[in-house]
């Protein structure tokens, strides 16, 4: 019955340990070649990268924000214009198209909409 027991306790630890590492882990940006795979990924992979899209549009005004708040110099104004979830992919389609030489496919898609939203929405 102690090997049994014994075994168990192993497989305890071992799955708290991945479990810690699952949740230390970082999150990184996705690239551009894997948001190109995600939309090409089936039928409704254009859907998952748009839905991705707006979540990273949105992760950079907070990221923006945030600093902002902190004293960094504001580079993203809206000035009252409109920002919607629908507009995200053409913000990152038009940054790509403008700037296509500058952007390679292991660039992440953030830095993309980060330099699209400076672009689009200045400060003056």
């Amino acid at each position: 019955m102690q090997p049994k027991l014994l075994a168990s306790s192993w497989v305890r630890v071992a799955l708290i340990t991945l479990a810690g590492l699952c949740v230390t882990a970082v999150a990184s940006a996705m690239s551009l070649r894997e948001l190109r795979g995600l939309e090409k990924f089936s039928k409704q992979g254009i859907y998952y990268a748009n839905y991705y899209l707006v979540g990273v549009m949105e992760g950079v005004l907070e990221a923006h924000n945030h600093g902002v708040r902190n004293g960094t110099t504001a580079t993203i104004c809206l000035n009252g214009r409109r920002l919607e979830p629908r507009m995200a992919k053409g913000l990152y389609d038009t940054e790509l198209k403008r700037h296509a030489d500058v952007y390679e496919a292991d660039m992440s898609a953030q830095l993309v909409m980060a330099n699209a939203l400076t672009t689009v929405y200045p400060c003056q």
